[in-house]
């Protein structure tokens, strides 16, 4: 019978084992050439970056923190309208850096139906970048806040309302009105003009 030739068992890489980078996933966007857009979600708002692999280290073509979005009159928020303006917005600054496609990079999120993820390829998409996102995985009432509209209709004058929409409330901004301050930004945002 023959000896052991070492261990049964192989470690992963350390930021596979914390559950932060599927490395087959990553190696195949690579491959393709095409930056990737980087969707991430905190408790507070998104961060959107265009990033392109070099050897010496990945690149960051263009990013918007959704805290740039207030300079546009809105509140940003982790929700999908915040989403699709921080994208458009990255976008723009990237096509403005010789970006015309890209590929999403989702991280460790599952991919499932209306994922902020994918307001946030639409947002990318409608400023004029290229990917094959065909717009199914997300409905445009979820993108331009409508729902979160309706809901606040629903609760106005009620203590209901001032509970759920308090942080609004404190940078005067009006839930009930979202889907036309969203129309407002979005035009805002398209017409700005990136060096």
């Amino acid at each position: 019978m023959a000896g052991a030739t070492g261990p049964t068992y192989k470690v992963a890489f350390r930021r596979r084992r914390e559950n932060k980078t599927n490395y087959a996933k990553r190696l195949g966007m690579l491959k393709s050439g095409l930056p990737r857009m980087v969707v991430r979600k905190s408790g507070r708002g998104i961060l959107v970056q265009f990033i392109e692999f070099s050897a010496a280290g990945d690149k960051v073509l263009a990013c918007c923190n959704s805290d740039e979005l207030r300079a546009f009159g809105w509140a940003p928020r982790s929700n999908a309208p915040t989403a699709y303006l921080s994208a458009m917005h990255a976008a723009k600054k990237a096509k403005a850096k010789g970006a015309s496609t890209f590929i999403l990079d989702i991280g460790m999120q599952t991919p499932s139906k209306g994922a902020i993820a994918f307001a946030a390829a639409q947002g990318a998409q409608d400023a004029g970048l290229k990917t094959n996102y065909d717009g199914s995985m997300i409905a445009a009432e979820q993108i331009n806040g409508a729902h979160i509209q309706k809901y606040a209709q629903s609760l106005a004058g009620s203590d209901a309302y001032k509970k759920a929409f308090s942080s609004y409330i404190a940078e005067n901004f009006d839930p009930t009105k979202i889907a036309d301050i969203f129309n407002a930004v979005k035009q805002k945002v398209q017409a700005q003009k990136v060096n």
